[in-house]
């Protein structure tokens, strides 16, 4: 009797074993991609890159189980063009999206459509920054525009909705939302989580401005820089601390305080809490308040120096509380995948649009092809692929991005995508990497922040860059002498064969990328005639790159 039973226990495991085979037989294998985003995240504000202002670790666990990418930069530093690059796999004059002005041409194909084509579950949730209905979803949850802390609209395929609580918390519970109760178990996912902070205007979640308005941060050593080697450039851009970070919108000081001290307040924006319910906005007044009280005591006595470094403190304050509330949500869905036995077969990156400053040069903001705008954080993951605690100083773009997802998934990549899979990279292939210089172009020049339009090459150790259309000025960095680019050394006789060198190697990367003077005074004809029209500029089709002549 015991025999019998026995036997029928093993005929009823190996039928379940059998099912279960063929259960998993039917579920695709192909690598989970989980696409973490932060917008204006300075990688100076990642401990795993620099421990002196923030601890971060759940994004440095990211990098403890994975790779830290040190030299990993944008193409276009602002934030919608960034976005238009990293989906199209595609540098901004081709793609068309060459500032945060001008519409994206939907014509474009971007990686997402192509892993929907290819049997992906596709999701995005968080801040894409344009286009109401982004192509390749299978669900989405966007905020409109640059959207709001707290309280914020969301878009979706069903209509607009205004969700209660604090946006990085509520970017989050959507993406476990969905992940818990509407992802297909049977196929591999496509997730793009978009944060919209650290970015302008740097509302943090109570509990952290709570605790980040009490802290004191270590002033940059270029907070006070006078950009004596550099031209009008870097002189007249419009981003300094001091004289362009607005007392109300950025600061946090009430238009009242302003008043009282007969403060110029011309132009100024408001103060930013207006999204508030009477709740939130009696804890934050608690806070906010007291900080007011101290500023009309301390405003008499202050010089400009001291009032940069007062901006300074207020600015990191903010900012930094931000971020902190984006890596305890990195940690949630980080231990989601944990803990639902999903992290195995997913690959993780963490990055941001692009760089920001943090007092470096004076600035707040990004735009420049410096280091701290030019270079982006980048931390990824894939377990059984890449070596735990890995550090890569070889040169990667957010360009690169499409075609390394793509590559990952088994998705052949469309022929005109420009970026390189990182794939290499990122198993340990070094040796068939060859990329030794990267390419750089900035457009939105006149506008906010007036940061002149300019393109640049970066290799390992120099940066040359050129600023056009109401200027013609040159600099050149030596990046291993001069790590915080305060000397413009293209007028060194000593760097006459270097300037002539990185003079060729940009006339070679332009071709490369189908870049030209053609391309450049077409977009200026554009950015003018919006500027007439007073208009957008419209999805009009570049010029053929074809048989014109590359500068």
């Amino acid at each position: 009797m015991k025999y019998i039973i026995f036997t029928i226990g093993l005929l009823i495991t190996a039928c379940n074993l059998k099912e279960k085979k063929e259960q998993n037989s039917q579920i695709d294998q192909r690598p989970n991609i989980v696409f973490i985003m932060s917008d204006d995240h300075a990688y100076q504000a990642i401990s795993a890159y620099n421990d002196k202002l923030i601890q971060t670790p759940n994004i440095d666990r990211i990098a403890k189980e994975g790779i830290l990418f040190t030299n990993a930069t944008v193409t276009n530093s602002i934030c919608a063009p960034s976005r238009a690059v990293i989906l199209t796999g595609k540098h901004s004059h081709l793609n068309g999206k060459i500032d945060n002005l001008s519409d994206f041409d939907t014509t474009n194909v971007t990686f997402p459509q192509l892993f929907k084509q290819a049997g992906y579950q596709t999701a995005m949730f968080g801040k894409l920054h344009f286009g109401n209905n982004p192509k390749g979803f299978d669900e989405f949850k966007i905020l409109p525009g640059q959207g709001d802390y707290y309280n914020p609209k969301f878009i979706t395929a069903k209509g607009d909705t205004i969700i209660q609580g604090y946006v990085t918390d509520i970017i989050t519970d959507l993406t476990l939302d969905w992940m818990e109760k509407r992802r297909d178990t049977s196929k591999p996912f496509l997730l793009m989580y978009l944060h919209k902070a650290p970015h302008r205007n740097w509302l943090p979640a109570e509990k952290y401005y709570k605790a980040y308005t009490k802290k004191t941060f270590p002033l940059p050593a270029t907070l006070f820089d006078d950009y004596k080697t550099r031209g009008a450039s870097a002189k007249t851009a419009e981003m300094n601390i001091l004289k362009h970070m607005y007392l109300a919108y950025d600061d946090k000081l009430s238009l009242e305080t302003i008043k009282e001290l007969n403060i110029d307040y011309t132009g100024l924006h408001n103060y930013p809490i207006n999204r508030m319910n009477q709740e939130q906005r009696a804890s934050w007044d608690a806070v906010y308040g007291p900080i007011n009280e101290d500023f009309k005591e301390r405003y008499s006595s202050m010089n400009d120096s001291m009032l940069m470094v007062w901006k300074y403190q207020r600015y990191m304050q903010d900012y930094l509380g931000t971020i902190a509330s984006v890596d305890d949500n990195v940690g949630r869905l980080l231990n989601y995948l944990d803990d639902n036995k999903l992290s195995e077969n997913t690959m993780v990156v963490y990055t941001s649009d692009q760089g920001f400053y943090l007092g470096e040069h004076g600035w707040f903001d990004k735009r420049f092809m410096y280091d701290e705008s030019f270079k982006t954080p980048l931390l990824i993951k894939w377990p059984n692929k890449i070596t735990p605690g890995t550090t890569e100083n070889e040169m990667v773009q957010n360009l690169d991005f499409a075609q390394t997802f793509l590559d990952v998934a088994g998705i052949k990549a469309p022929e005109d995508m420009q970026g390189k899979s990182l794939v290499p990279l990122l198993t340990g292939h070094n040796e068939v990497w060859d990329r030794d210089a990267l390419y750089y172009h900035y457009y939105e020049y006149p506008a906010e922040h007036a940061v002149k339009r300019h393109y640049g090459i970066a290799t390992k150790n120099y940066k040359l860059i050129h600023f056009y259309y109401d200027v013609d000025e040159w600099e050149l960095y030596d990046r291993l002498i001069d790590p915080q680019e305060l000397n413009n050394v293209y007028n060194d006789p000593k760097y006459t064969t270097v300037v002539k060198e990185m003079k060729e190697k940009l006339k070679e990367l332009r071709k490369k990328y189908k870049d030209s003077d053609a391309l450049d005074n077409h977009y200026i004809k554009l950015y003018n005639e919006q500027k007439q029209e007073g208009t957008k500029i419209s999805n009009r089709e570049p010029p053929s790159t074809e048989n014109i002549e590359h500068s």
